[in-house]
């Protein structure tokens, strides 16, 4: 066993994280304060190349493997957790599917633009009464001639206010069972009959855009469909299977940037004429977030790894997602708490740690759903 990063890895690494500390960190406060997305910012990672690190050079990627795209979430969340959810979500939800899933021409015209970072991708499977359950998709596509004529409403959609493309979900037909078909189809936001909007006023990633889309006639070429229609919806639990790794690893960046700003914290605060770093009660919290980082980071890049080396990952993603963001949440607790009344103050920054954290227990699969995903690996 090898738990050395490549060379590639560690420069990707370390590239990620100068940039997250020169460009990112000293906006994060106002990206939070003002709910605004930074385009701007997304528009320079991707001209270095961060929105295609873990797709081939063919179409337009960096080459990189999912754990070097792995680091590049957690440099970036551990500064900014909208930011970093925007970032994960444009190439694990937004991109990936389409590499995984596309046809050739699919890929050349949706996946280059998306890879090079020359535009976003949203990934359109929420709905009003389709969460957890992702099986009760209402949203539905029928043939006509040579389109699909789609009708239907998501909901928490991140990215697509700012998207080229979305890929939705939709019920294309049933069956010999008589279960419903849900299928992936490449919709172009500028599609006549799409509406997008973003209305939410949200208590975290309050930076990163979450939008709703309604669907009202819209008509796509069928050729826009993604795979097969039966299988759409193994795809997506395969795309999700790998969003969780990102997700992991945006939860593993929140907690060693709570850590961060603990340490740092405790080092300098002084109480009793000495600094709290020196107190048991502070050094205890300080080595059981330490130590549960450390433990969430090995099983974000085991999964990974697994992923890279084309083995079976549903069950340790679904490991990694709910220890990490976990972790992410219980790290940031403890970063205000050590903090004490500055904790709760916004320019010190842990508050929103703790308000970012939150989201990562329940989107892309909450923390209940990955119990039960890792249950049914165990045979229960």
């Amino acid at each position: 066993m090898n738990f050395e990063l490549s060379k590639e890895q560690l420069m990707i690494k370390n590239m990620v994280k100068e940039f997250a500390d020169e460009v990112i960190q000293p906006r994060a406060i106002d990206i939070d304060v003002e709910a605004k997305f930074p385009v701007d910012i997304f528009e320079q990672m991707g001209e270095l190349g961060l929105l295609g690190i873990p797709f081939p050079e063919e179409y337009g990627g960096s080459g990189g493997d999912t754990l070097s795209y792995a680091l590049a979430v957690e440099e970036i969340g551990r500064v900014c957790g909208s930011t970093g959810l925007s970032y994960a979500a444009a190439v694990s939800l937004g991109a990936s599917p389409i590499y995984y899933f596309g046809s050739e021409e699919q890929k050349q015209k949706f996946l280059t633009p998306l890879a090079e970072g020359k535009a976003l991708g949203a990934f359109g499977l929420t709905e009003p009464n389709a969460g957890s359950d992702a099986g009760g998709t209402k949203t539905t596509a029928v043939v006509d001639g040579d389109d699909y004529v789609i009708n239907g409403e998501k909901c928490f959609i991140t990215n697509a206010s700012f998207a080229k493309t979305v890929i939705v979900t939709a019920v294309t037909g049933k069956n010999e069972k008589g279960k419903n078909i849900i299928s992936a189809i490449i919709v172009p936001t500028d599609t006549k009959g799409i509406k997008i909007t973003s209305n939410y006023d949200k208590m975290g990633v309050r930076g990163s855009d979450t939008a709703e889309i309604i669907l009202d006639n819209v008509r796509v070429p069928r050729e826009n469909l993604l795979g097969s229609e039966e299988k759409g919806f193994n795809q997506f639990l395969y795309t999700l299977d790998g969003g969780r790794i990102s997700i992991a690893a945006l939860g593993l960046g929140i907690a060693q940037g709570s850590l961060n700003k603990a340490l740092s914290y405790a080092k300098e605060r002084t109480q009793f004429g000495k600094p709290i770093s020196s107190f048991q009660a502070i050094q205890f919290k300080l080595a059981d977030m330490s130590m549960e980082i450390e433990l969430a980071r090995n099983i974000v890049h085991k999964a990974a790894w697994l992923k890279d080396n084309d083995k079976p990952f549903g069950k340790e993603a679904a490991y990694a997602k709910l220890y990490a963001t976990e972790t992410a949440f219980r790290a940031a607790n403890q970063a205000i708490q050590i903090h004490g009344g500055y904790g709760y103050m916004r320019e010190y920054e842990v508050e929103r740690y703790l308000r970012d954290a939150k989201l990562l227990e329940i989107g892309e699969g909450t923390s209940e759903i990955q119990r039960l995903v890792i249950a049914r690996q165990l045979g229960c």
